[in-house]
């Protein structure tokens, strides 16, 4: 049974920090990029940070750059988005997504069910 959950959420002030987790487990970790995306109410979901399967790449939303840093332990089946001076607009629930493309183009992707940031004073 394939499980993503996010830890890690809360309230924080302006200038804050927060770092949230992602517990996977069920399919084969190593072999999945990892993503963290977030979506804030009225909002789209977006892509926040990703990071490739072996965590060798990572890319950022231009409005985290600078602040947010994604890892990855491939040992212990956990990432991490560690996020730096949170700013009111920060707000919004957080998701973690796993996806791996095989060699045929098929895509399989799986997502956790979210954790809840507030960014305010």
């Amino acid at each position: 049974q394939v499980q993503l959950v996010e830890s890690g959420g809360g309230l924080v002030q302006p200038g804050g920090s927060l770092r949230l987790s992602c517990a996977a487990s069920g399919f084969a970790f190593s072999r999945y990029a990892m993503s963290w995306y977030r979506q804030a109410p009225g909002k789209e979901r977006g892509l926040v940070a990703a990071i490739t399967s072996a965590g060798s790449s990572t890319n950022y939303a231009d409005s985290v750059k600078g602040r947010f840093t994604v890892s990855r332990d491939n040992a212990k089946n956990t990432v991490t988005l560690q996020m730096n001076s949170l700013k009111p607009e920060d707000t919004a629930v957080y998701y973690c997504k796993a996806e791996y493309r095989d060699f045929v183009g098929r895509v399989y992707a799986y997502w956790g069910q979210g954790t809840q940031v507030n960014v305010s004073s």
